[in-house]
């Protein structure tokens, strides 16, 4: 197991009561509205998933703080909407170049904020922050559809910005799948409030700070912190909001879109997976445990992780040997740690959750053939949210474990009988949820015919988490409404009009 690093993630900074030094980093524990800094009459304390340690004292958000940040945002629209396509273009590009000038800090402020692991946020997570905004911003200034003709009539499409968009964001990987939403939304000239989650506010703050050294006007991005009854609830019920983006549980989703009704507010959601990793006998089977191995990444809490596994008979036993040997290989400790392959759970709550399915699955017949419980050699120095990379057998179908989402570092494995695809094909749409599919196999035709029949927004074949910016991403079922990336995130943040213009009629001048 990788040693603990000697020194706590941060403590709450005395210097002044609305900062805080977290690994280093000065960080403003305000909200951000209209361009200043808001503080609250009431504070959270925000905790390192690394070891517990306070981290700081975070304004808590209410209602007025979210009516405030709406309000700004109500303001700043009509200019923002009004600033030329190659203006916004250009001041996304100048946010992109503040976060790669400050990707150490925010890596390793995200590091202690969410526990994933800090060479992640270097090499992988923070250029693809950046890059969010690059792409939005070029994406814009290339935004057209072909004019048509109707009956000697023009038919012209256009992409109006919408208004003020809300933005609820997720603590499992906080800044980039913020911006996924944050750059497409400001590119198409709508005005954005983020409030990002309670357990991770901290890189929210620092892009606050990024996006006005940058040179948005005052009101175009605002954000709020705080719980989801007291700040969020406020924010989705506001009738100035006119776009609503929500990625969590499907439960918070129910309510969100009941809010929303009563305004009748477009919403999107991503939410929950239970994403299958199908194996065919014809596989290459070192490719197939490693895509499977891969489903550990942040600690299993991966909405798009293929947690399920569904292995061809005649493979099963081989394909199990060599998972097995690369879970073996895996360590688990303080995620600052270079050696570190699997980190901590986000909080001592989401631990005794997952905790709570492995039990209640071993008590209904599973084996755990791996894992299966806490990492107590951790608890000493680390604290008790460190869970095993866990992998279950003798698994029901309509079990629990198999038919609900866990988020954490928890798989299971069941066969199908070789050559029979509907079976392969019923176990892995036999959930209510639809967000993506990974499929390991060796034939070509086969892999295509399988994969056109699963229900899955994202479906992999002989790879896993390739993303393109450029592709509809989102789920189906349960696992979420409508489409982000490419033009799609332009139709959600824009109201499309279509100008229709007669050939006849025109004054001549001539």
């Amino acid at each position: 197991m990788a040693p603990p690093a000697p020194a706590s993630p941060g403590t709450p900074h005395t210097g002044t009561p609305h900062t805080a030094t977290v690994a280093a980093v000065l960080v403003d524990t305000r909200h951000w509205i209209g361009g200043a800094r808001v503080a609250s009459p009431a504070t959270f304390t925000d905790h390192s998933p690394i070891d517990g340690a306070p981290l700081a004292e975070i304004a808590r958000g209410t209602a007025a703080e979210a009516g405030a940040a709406v309000a700004a945002a109500d303001t700043a629209f009509p200019g923002w909407a009004a600033t030329p396509p190659a203006e916004r273009a250009r001041l996304l590009h100048a946010v992109a170049d503040g976060v790669d000038a400050r990707a150490e800090d925010l890596a390793a402020v995200e590091t202690a904020d969410n526990g994933a692991l800090l060479r992640s946020h270097r090499r992988g997570v923070l250029p693809r922050v950046a890059h969010n905004f690059r792409y939005f911003a070029d994406r814009l200034l290339a935004l057209a559809h072909d004019d048509f003709d109707t009956r000697g009539h023009t038919n012209h499409v256009t992409w109006d910005p919408a208004g003020p968009a809300v933005l609820i964001t997720p603590w499992n990987a906080p800044l980039m799948l913020a911006t996924w939403k944050i750059a497409p939304a400001l590119a198409a000239g709508s005005t954005v409030v983020l409030k990002p989650a309670e357990w991770t506010p901290l890189t929210a703050s620092l892009l606050a700070d990024i996006t006005h050294e940058a040179g948005l006007p005052p009101g175009v991005f605002n954000v709020v912190q705080g719980y989801g009854d007291e700040a969020g609830a406020p924010l989705t019920a506001d009738p100035a909001v006119r776009r609503i983006s929500f990625t969590g549980s499907v439960p918070t989703a129910h309510r969100i879109a009941g809010a929303a009704a009563a305004h009748l507010v477009p919403c999107s959601f991503e939410l929950g997976g239970k994403s299958p990793l199908l194996v065919l006998a014809d596989a290459d089977l070192d490719l197939a445990a490693d895509l499977a191995v891969e489903q550990y990444d942040n600690a299993g809490q991966v909405c798009l992780a293929a947690t399920r596994i569904l292995v061809e008979e005649s493979v099963r036993d081989a394909f199990l040997g060599r998972f097995l040997d690369r879970v073996a290989k895996l360590t688990q400790g303080d995620p600052r740690d270079e050696s570190t392959d699997i980190g901590p759970n986000i909080h001592p709550r989401h631990a005794d959750r997952v905790d709570g399915f492995v039990r209640r699955a071993l008590a209904a017949g599973a084996k755990a053939v791996v894992g299966g419980g806490r990492n107590t050699a951790l608890d000493g120095a680390l604290g008790g949210k460190y869970y095993l990379p866990t992998l279950l057998t003798d698994v029901d179908q309509d079990s629990e474990i198999v038919q609900e989402e866990v988020f954490g570092p928890v798989l299971t494995l069941q066969t199908f009988p070789d050559g029979d695809d509907d079976a392969a094909v019923r176990l892995a749409n036999g959930t209510r949820f639809g967000l993506a599919a990974t499929l390991a196999a060796g034939d070509r035709e086969r892999a295509e015919r399988i994969a056109a029949r699963l229900v899955a927004g994202t479906v992999w074949i002989n790879c896993f988490y390739v993303r393109d910016l450029s592709a509809p991403f989102g789920g189906s079922r349960l696992s979420g409404v409508g489409r982000e990336g490419g033009d799609w995130s332009f139709d959600f943040y824009c109201d499309l009009k279509n100008t229709v213009t007669a050939s006849k009629g025109w004054a001549d001048h001539g």
